[in-house]
């Protein structure tokens, strides 16, 4: 076998942000499907199915307390309101917490937060309540991204990657906290009970830093997105009238608009970098399902090995909102496999319907 020259590591101009930690928590309780089948006492063949065929084995939820008759009581919204302040908070402080831990960087040394969440609503938002929680400098810069769902990630990642080309050399973080089960309704439709089969509770943070020298990790370099003004009321959180609470909707349809638009935008990606994305090494897509993953590979041909990180944490945590791709990036970090020069792409979805899309070169 012809041994590979190793690449030299790339050196981080001013200006270009490069990823230096990441770090990622849950919360306390971790089920199998089957189990939160008997818990919630889902008797319906298609609604079992819809568990037991979703290539989820676990997932960590904050469910309700019993029922006196059997099954989880239903939640008012201000229940799960309140539910999604206090998990979304203790996820999000773990995560931060790890992920300064793997920067090599104390709470001190942060200057920016940029929070996101899309699974409750917060004023004061979760940076300020982190920010008191963990007792960081009252003077430190924060965001809140709320709503935009489950491709927010790397809009907070764009954000973060423009304050820090502002402030070369100081220390942000984007923080996911998704509380999913405070976005549960327990109402016996087929509607919630697509999500329901879904969702998992999770936090994840990534560190950046721009600046000059070596870089720690990969560099960012470039971002591009679509949104599909034609499906976007495909994915959506609206008022449950007659639930007295919010509901989130999903089209089954969905899978294939995502995919259907996948090359489009992954391709104006890779416009005038001169390249193909046979060229790209790595790939951390957000694991949004079984259905869309499928279509991601079939429509950028992409192999099963490509996205092992992204089944991975589908299968072991489900759907973790917003913060799914950095579970997948810390694996792949984890996993120590790639080398300097190597290319990723970052691909989150959500509402809208969107795509968003991150270059990246180790």
């Amino acid at each position: 076998m012809t041994a590979v020259a190793e690449r030299p590591a790339p050196a981080v101009s001013t200006g270009i942000t490069a990823i230096t930690g990441v770090g990622t928590a849950t919360s306390g309780t971790s089920y199998t499907q089957a189990e939160l089948l008997d818990l919630l006492g889902v008797e319906d063949p298609k609604m079992r199915s819809l568990f037991l065929n979703s290539a989820i084995e676990r997932r960590h939820l904050t469910l309700p307390p019993p029922a006196a008759g059997g099954g989880r009581a239903a939640e008012s919204q201000g229940d799960l309101l309140e539910k999604h302040k206090r998990v979304a908070v203790e996820m999000g402080c773990e995560a931060l917490e790890s992920c300064l831990k793997s920067a090599g960087a104390t709470l001190a040394d942060l200057r920016h937060l940029c929070c996101v969440t899309s699974t409750g609503f917060l004023t004061p938002g979760l940076s300020a309540l982190i920010i008191r929680r963990l007792g960081i400098d009252p003077h430190c810069s924060r965001a809140d991204i709320v709503g935009m769902g489950c491709n927010a990630g790397l809009n907070a990642l764009g954000v973060v990657s423009g304050w820090s080309a502002a402030h070369p050399g100081e220390l942000g973080v984007v923080l996911c906290s998704e509380a999913c089960s405070a976005a549960y309704a327990l109402d016996g439709t087929m509607r919630t009970a697509v999500v329901n089969s879904l969702f998992g509770d999770g936090a994840a943070a990534l560190a950046v830093v721009a600046g000059d020298g070596p870089a720690q990790g990969p560099r960012v370099l470039k971002f591009e997105s679509i949104i599909i003004t034609d499906a976007v009321d495909a994915m959506r959180y609206d008022w449950d009238s007659a639930g007295g609470r919010f509901s989130f909707f999903l089209d089954p349809q969905i899978p294939y608009v995502v995919g259907a638009h996948a090359e489009l935008v992954v391709d104006r990606l890779l416009s005038g970098t001169g390249l193909r994305r046979g060229d790209i090494g790595h790939w951390l897509v957000h694991s949004g399902g079984k259905k869309v993953i499928d279509a991601i590979v079939i429509n950028l041909g992409l192999t099963r090995h490509d996205v092992r990180h992204t089944t991975g944490v589908l299968r072991d945590y489900g759907n973790l909102s917003s913060g799914s791709f950095l579970f997948s990036y810390e694996r792949l970090a984890e996993e120590g496999v790639t080398r300097p020069g190597d290319y990723g792409v970052m691909m989150t979805m959500g509402p809208g319907s969107t795509i968003e899309t991150a270059l990246i070169q180790w």
